[in-house]
């Protein structure tokens, strides 16, 4: 359980000792034999005071304790033992003693989602096990932006890893028990039984996928080195083709979500999720990004993103979802942050929003290498597209006979 002091409570949860007071005399605190307090204990003025600040009045949840409504006794779980406290030290104290510029070394909380600390406020215990990376990096000559955008991308991806977990934490394990008879307090208790049991076996599981990940991503990268390496020594003549770029846009989604609502409108991107996934993976492509509407991927090879947008095209009207239309197009692109930006996205997404419903529009590049593919083209013509300088040859892509 652990054994902490009125001060030792304080700190690990950064607050001052006159608000624990503050959380014995409301009973949300009981501290033990010489007035020590539990590792839980901790957890609940830590929490309690991101309720109060988040707007939940503090005397309603002293009540609502007072009068079994509410409990607090979950946080006792070892569910929790995983979240850190604060330390005692400050960001810049941490930024003087590591040499880590103080405005890198914020950028560990802030990109989580928490306001940007000040220099005096103290590091959190969690926060520092990302320390000794940032140091590494910034000794082989990293520099701070890519390490900014390193851990941008990182807290990006694990929130909405952390935000659907709880989501189906909610809906499959606290809305049930509730269902099943259960009290607020006595569901509370349960659940943090049952994520005691849980989240061990999700971090395991995280890091298998993450292993995964890195070994797909390093294979893919020493795939082009040892091209580079064949091709300096004569042995290896690479073809040289740009990358390509989809969007697919469903026709009508906005339409259907205000006629349907929201929970229709959820279903409809997991739908569309699953099958576009699928499409774009088979032709070496991946999803980028989710746009409400539609999607964006990268492509290596442009002849398969063309295949890819009409299986997908195909796939969709199959499935009983709204017609789709897609736009490609092929160039160089830039990568930043786990995303692709440049003229060939927003000539890409411009192409997507002038096709018609069930229309793959691609443009003269792309029809240039995408040969070897059983694709037919047909020329629409050049068109002046809202935000494109010039005009550019479009035409659509049907299966070849």
């Amino acid at each position: 359980m652990g054994e902490h002091t009125r001060e030792e409570v304080a700190r690990k949860a950064g607050v001052d000792p006159e608000y624990v007071d503050r959380l014995v005399e409301l009973g949300i605190l009981t501290p033990g034999r010489g007035d020590e307090f539990s590792t839980g204990d901790v957890r609940r003025a830590r929490w309690v005071r991101s309720w109060e600040e988040a707007g939940v009045p503090l005397d309603g949840m002293a009540a609502a304790v007072r009068d079994g409504v509410l409990s607090f006794s979950y946080l006792d779980a070892s569910a929790f033992d995983r979240f850190a406290g604060i330390s005692g030290t400050t960001f810049q104290q941490l930024s003087d003693r590591t040499g880590i510029p103080l405005d890198l070394l914020t950028v560990v909380r802030e990109a989580v989602g928490f306001a940007e600390p000040r220099p005096e406020d103290h590091v959190r215990e969690d926060e520092l096990s990302v320390v000794s990376a940032i140091e590494l990096q910034l000794s082989m000559g990293f520099r701070p932006v890519v390490i900014e955008g390193w851990l941008r991308v990182c807290a990006d991806s694990v929130r909405r890893i952390a935000e659907t977990e709880t989501d189906w934490w909610r809906t499959e394990v606290e809305l049930p028990l509730l269902q099943g008879g259960m009290t607020e307090p006595e569901m509370l208790d349960a659940q943090a039984d049952a994520g005691s049991q849980m989240t061990p076996l999700l971090e395991r599981a995280i890091v298998g996928i993450y292993r995964i990940q890195q070994e797909h991503a390093w294979s893919k990268s020493a795939v082009e080195d040892i091209e580079g390496a064949l091709e300096k020594a004569g042995l290896y003549r690479r073809v040289h083709r740009p990358p390509a770029v989809c969007f697919l846009d469903i026709s009508g989604y906005t339409r259907l979500t205000e006629e349907r609502g929201d929970e229709a409108a959820a279903d409809l991107a997991a739908r569309l999720a699953a099958l576009v996934r699928r499409s774009s993976q088979e032709h070496g492509g991946q999803p980028v990004k989710w746009l409400g509407d539609g999607v964006m991927f990268f492509f290596r090879d442009p002849g398969g993103s063309v295949l890819a947008a009409l299986d997908m095209v195909e796939g969709v009207a199959t499935h009983a979802l709204p017609p789709a239309r897609v736009g490609i197009q092929a160039g160089p692109v830039v990568f930043q942050e786990g995303d692709y930006f440049g003229r060939t996205v927003n000539v890409a997404a411009r192409i997507a929003g002038y096709a018609r419903p069930g229309e793959v529009l691609v443009t003269q590049d792309v029809v240039d290498v995408a040969d070897g593919t059983s694709i037919a083209f047909t020329e629409i013509g050049d068109v002046e597209l809202k935000g494109v300088s010039g005009t550019l040859r479009l035409h659509t892509a049907r299966r070849g006979v």
